[in-house]
């Protein structure tokens, strides 16, 4: 298996989720950590190894960098995908690619004026359930596909201080569901009829957010998708699928650390607790997205999850917002060609 050094640009939560999964993958060698800030970067370097370095142009001119991955706040990613594009090196991107689809546009300019193997960080394409869900969809098992709904809940809200510079909840948590189902329906829609509520955090409604959403898409063919959202759970990551169609149904259940169910005097049908958040519910899928670009970048193979799933997905959540908050139903801004 031919190996790629890696530079892990940033050292926030996200690099720490692919700094342990770098390290697992055999064909993966974590080479440099990289943060304009460099005592972030050491101890990150100490935490996982690699070379701590503070020098954009220096790290992108090693020779021992053989593709980045970008786990960076979201408003940095396209600067860093126009400089990883014009030094050569292959790109993974943690998702969403910007806020704005202005600055998504330039960073697909870069990706056509310098061509590298580049995927985005669309990890719950990678979980396994979620995988097999769209293979039996496909395969025709259900029939053709009327509705297709996902109920993803947070165990609790997020500091203010993160939803002030996340976008927005569509933009931010629900973009994930919009591009999974997509993929698992093989279309996009022509309109979207969101609404939303604030009922857990006060401060979220304050900031003019939401912290629950329902949205409903209306794909090509005929087939309506809902996409039910909450950042407050009391039992737990509440993520659920379920597809249905003319001749049957699939769907895809809640994990938990113990699956035995439990029946005695006090009880019945007794289960324990919920995986508590994204990083222990979608663990292996980073892991198994991380392996899909490795494959893309030794083996030529088209990525899976590109630029254009992340304009698409990021149209799709701002004619969300738009529609929650205008009350009215949006079709979304594709740019034309790029549908």
């Amino acid at each position: 298996m031919q190996t790629l050094g890696i530079a892990l640009m940033g050292t926030g939560r996200m690099a720490h989720v692919y700094g342990p999964k770098i390290n697992a993958h055999p064909g993966l060698r974590l080479e440099v950590i990289y943060n304009p800030r460099r005592a972030s970067a050491e101890a990150a370097a100490a935490q996982y190894g690699g070379r701590a370095m503070d020098d954009l142009g220096a790290v992108l001119a090693d020779p021992g960098v053989d593709a980045v991955v970008i786990a960076t706040p979201t408003d940095t990613h396209v600067d860093y995908i126009e400089a990883a594009a014009r030094a050569g090196k292959p790109i993974y991107c943690e998702k969403p690619l910007d806020q704005s689809l202005e600055r998504v546009d330039r960073a697909l300019a870069a990706l056509e004026r310098d061509p590298v193997p580049f995927m985005l960080g669309f990890n719950r394409r990678f979980d396994p359930d979620n995988a097999a869900l769209r293979a039996a969809v496909q395969a025709g098992e259900i029939g053709r596909l009327n509705m297709l709904m996902s109920w993803s809940r947070e165990p609790a809200p997020p500091p203010i201080d993160y939803v002030r510079a996340s976008g927005g909840y569509f933009v931010d948590a629900t973009i994930h569901d919009i591009d999974l189902l997509c993929w698992i329906a093989g279309e996009r829609p022509v309109e979207v009829q969101a609404a939303g509520s604030c009922m857990f955090d006060p401060q979220i409604g304050a900031e003019g957010d939401f912290d629950m959403t329902m949205t409903t898409l209306k794909m090509p063919s005929g087939a309506l998708v809902h996409v039910n959202n909450s950042r407050a759970c009391a039992y737990g990551f509440d993520q659920r699928l379920e597809a249905f169609g003319d001749a049957g149904m699939v769907q895809t259940v809640n994990h938990r650390d113990d699956n035995l169910v439990r029946w005695d005097s006090s009880r019945t049908a007794a289960r324990e607790p919920l995986k508590h958040f994204f990083l222990e519910r979608y663990d292996r899928s980073f892991y198994n997205a991380l392996d899909e670009f490795h494959a893309a970048v030794t083996e030529g193979r088209p990525p899976s999850a590109t630029a254009a799933d992340g304009r698409a997905a990021l149209a799709i959540a701002l004619a969300c917002n738009q529609s929650a908050k205008s009350r009215t139903t949006v079709a979304p801004d594709y740019g034309g060609s790029r549908q």
